[in-house]
């Protein structure tokens, strides 16, 4: 199934992800190896940054990026926490599934 342009996963906004990702990919060999391994989450933060930014675009995969890091504190215990799937990938349900027939 093919996207449209702008719709999640289109290879538009693949494009349009690709410097953000570079940006995240520079993070991961240049920064984060001097760092000790400290991430509360799996996948790590970075790694989420990269699969929301593919798999969303720049504008949602940022935005899930930003919370996944606003999340990421003394105060929260952490855990496994996956990007979430698109409906494509769900291929179980839609929501026009259940829109009212007009």
């Amino acid at each position: 199934m093919t996207s449209a342009p702008g719709r999640p996963g289109s290879p538009v906004g693949r494009v349009l992800a690709a410097p953000l990702v570079l940006l995240v990919r520079l993070y991961q060999r240049l920064i984060s190896p001097m760092r000790p391994a400290t991430c509360r989450f799996y996948p790590s933060c970075s790694q989420y940054a990269v699969t929301a930014l593919t798999r969303f675009g720049p504008v949602r995969g940022s935005w899930l990026a930003a919370r996944r890091i606003g999340r990421c504190n003394p105060w929260n215990p952490g855990g496994v926490d996956p990007v979430p799937r698109t409906w494509a990938q769900r291929n179980d349900w839609h929501p026009s599934d259940y829109r009212p027939t007009t």
